[in-house]
């Protein structure tokens, strides 16, 4: 397989901690979002993913992007270990999680949205980050709402193995930090993100480590 991302991208961290949970190995492919412009807007990637976007995974002749289907994917391809609930409710549970970060959080602090707010409409950094700063806090007050409703039990937000629902949160939770979230009172999102990190899977996708990876 080859897996086309950055690491500075949530979408890509997502992807790389559900391959090393199914302990997958691929080739890396870094399209950098900042240099030359912006990589992914180059013709030869632009045919690979006409959104412009990262990740993109491709499987021999089989190309595949949005990282939430690609870990599905993943997932029906590779059953073991599972990365979505067995019992229907509980896996539609996480689906709407993972999504309520994925689709609502996500999108909004997104690298194309903020050059927008900058280039087009004449906004500086700091009304970008507040920008961030209002969206994020604000979705990560509603998944830790979530994760007191869930029907379910575990130290993961997935239950009792990590799966889909953590994929998504620990990324989302980096990417707070970087914008100076303080989301230090939602003792359920700490909590699992004190389970997550303290396995290799998770360590090992962090951007820190990617061969790409800045200072």
């Amino acid at each position: 397989m080859e897996f086309y991302g950055y690491f500075r991208s949530s979408s890509a961290y997502r992807c790389r901690i559900a391959f090393n949970l199914k302990g997958l190995e691929y080739e890396f492919f870094s399209v950098h979002l900042r240099r030359d412009g912006g990589q992914q807007k180059k013709p030869d990637y632009r045919a690979l993913n006409p959104q412009a976007l990262v990740p993109t995974l491709k499987d021999g002749d089989f190309l595949l992007t949005q990282s939430l289907a690609i870990i599905e994917w993943l997932d029906e391809t590779i059953p073991e270990p599972r990365l979505l609930p067995a019992e229907t409710k509980d896996r539609a549970w996480v689906r709407a999680f993972a999504q309520s970060i994925a689709c609502d959080i996500h999108p909004l602090q997104n690298l194309r949205v903020l050059d927008y707010l900058k280039t087009d409409l004449g906004h500086d950094q700091k009304v970008a980050d507040d920008w961030c700063r209002r969206w994020i806090t604000d979705g990560l007050e509603a998944c830790e709402a979530l994760l007191d409703r869930r029907s379910f039990s575990g130290p993961y937000a997935s239950g009792a193995t990590p799966g889909l629902a953590d994929i998504c949160l620990i990324p989302q939770l980096f990417s707070a930090d970087r914008f100076g979230v303080d989301f230090s009172h939602l003792r359920r999102l700490n909590a699992v993100r004190e389970a997550c990190e303290s396995l290799d899977a998770f360590k090992l996708a962090h951007p820190s480590k990617q061969p790409d990876t800045e200072a």
